[in-house]
C-alpha cells in the first residue's frame, strides 16, 4: 500500500488542487502554543482558524481532513469539539510530555474522529509504552523536529540515524496502532534526500508522511497553474518512486540506511563548523 500524503494548508484552492493531485490528507494546523518559544524562527508557523477547518471541509470529498490542535490547555475541549463539529476526520495532539494529557485528549475527542498522536518529545518517549496501552490511539506520527529539539540535536533528521525512531516504532509495532514519520521534500531535493527518506519509510514500515512546504512554496509559485503542475509532477515522481522501492530487494533498505547515517553525520559535521 502506497504511504499516504499529508499536506498543511488553509488555502480551499490549493485544498482541491492537492486532492485531486492525490494527496490523502489535508492538514489544518491550529498549533500556536508554545510553538514560537521552541522553534525560533527555523520552521514557518502556521495562522489557522477553527473556521478554516470549515471551509477546507466544504470543498474536499476525496481526501481525509486532519486538524492539529493544540497541546492539551484550559480550552482543549472547546477546540476539540469545535474542529469536530467543523468536519475533521482525524485530530492529532501535538507536544504532549505525559499519559494524563493523552488520556485528556482521548476522553475530549471520545470516539467522534480518529485520533493520531504527534510524538514529539523525550518525555512522551520516555512513558510511551503505558500511553500506547491506553484505549481509542488510532495513529501515530513522530515529529522529527521537534522531537530532535527535544534531545538537543543539531539536525532533525539525526533521530533517525541514531536509531531512535527505529526504537520507537519497534515499540508502537507492539501495539498494532498505524504510525508514519517526519516529512519529505520533492523526488530529487531536500537537505536529505527525498528518495533517501522514503526508502527509510519503506525500511520501517511507516504508513504516513508529511509533504514539506519545500514541496510546493505558495510564495514562489506565480499562479495557481504553477501550483497544480507541481502537485501532480511531485505527486506523480513520489508514486512512481515508491513503485521502485517495492521492487527492490531487502538488502538495499540496509545500504540506503547506512548512507542516510554518514549523510547526516557530513550534514551535522558541517553544521559544527559553521558554528
Amino acid at each position: 500500500m502506497a504511504i499516504k500524503l499529508m499536506y498543511i494548508t488553509n488555502n480551499p484552492e490549493v485544498a482541491l488542487i492537492a486532492q485531486s493531485a492525490g494527496v490523502d490528507r489535508i492538514f489544518v494546523d491550529l498549533e500556536y502554543i508554545g510553538k514560537e518559544a521552541r522553534q525560533p524562527g527555523d520552521t514557518v508557523k502556521s495562522k489557522h482558524t477553527l473556521d478554516d477547518v470549515k471551509k477546507i471541509r466544504s470543498v474536499i470529498s476525496k481526501s481525509d481532513l486532519l486538524v492539529r490542535v493544540n497541546p492539551i490547555h484550559e480550552n482543549s475541549k472547546y477546540e476539540i469539539d469545535t474542529a469536530i463539529k467543523n468536519g475533521a476526520d482525524i485530530v492529532m495532539l501535538p507536544y504532549f510530555k505525559t499519559v494524563d494529557e493523552v488520556r485528556q485528549f482521548l476522553q475530549h475527542v471520545d470516539g467522534r474522529a480518529r485520533t493520531n498522536l504527534l510524538l514529539e518529545t523525550e518525555e512522551a518517549v520516555e512513558c510511551l509504552d503505558d500511553i500506547l496501552s491506553l484505549n481509542g490511539i488510532d495513529e501515530i506520527h513522530i515529529g522529527l523536529n521537534d522531537l530532535h529539539l527535544s534531545y538537543h540535536l543539531q539536525f532533525m533528521f539525526e533521530p533517525l540515524a541514531n536509531g531512535l525512531v527505529d526504537r520507537i516504532i519497534n515499540q508502537i509495532k507492539q501495539y498494532d496502532i498505524v504510525y508514519g514519520f517526519g516529512g519529505v521534500a520533492q523526488i530529487g531535493q531536500g537537505t536529505l534526500p527525498a528518495e533517501s527518506i522514503l526508502m527509510e519509510h519503506y525500511r520501517l514500515g511507516s504508513s504516513m508522511v508529511i509533504l514539506s512546504r519545500s514541496f510546493c512554496n505558495l510564495e514562489q509559485a506565480g499562479s495557481m497553474e504553477e501550483v497544480r503542475n507541481t502537485f501532480e509532477k511531485g505527486v506523480s515522481s513520489i508514486r512512481s518512486f515508491e513503485q521502485q522501492i517495492k521492487a527492490m530487494q531487502r538488502e538495499n533498505y540496509s545500504k540506503n540506511h547506512a548512507h542516510l547515517i554518514s549523510l547526516v553525520h557530513d550534514i551535522c559535521h558541517s553544521m559544527e563548523n559553521r558554528t
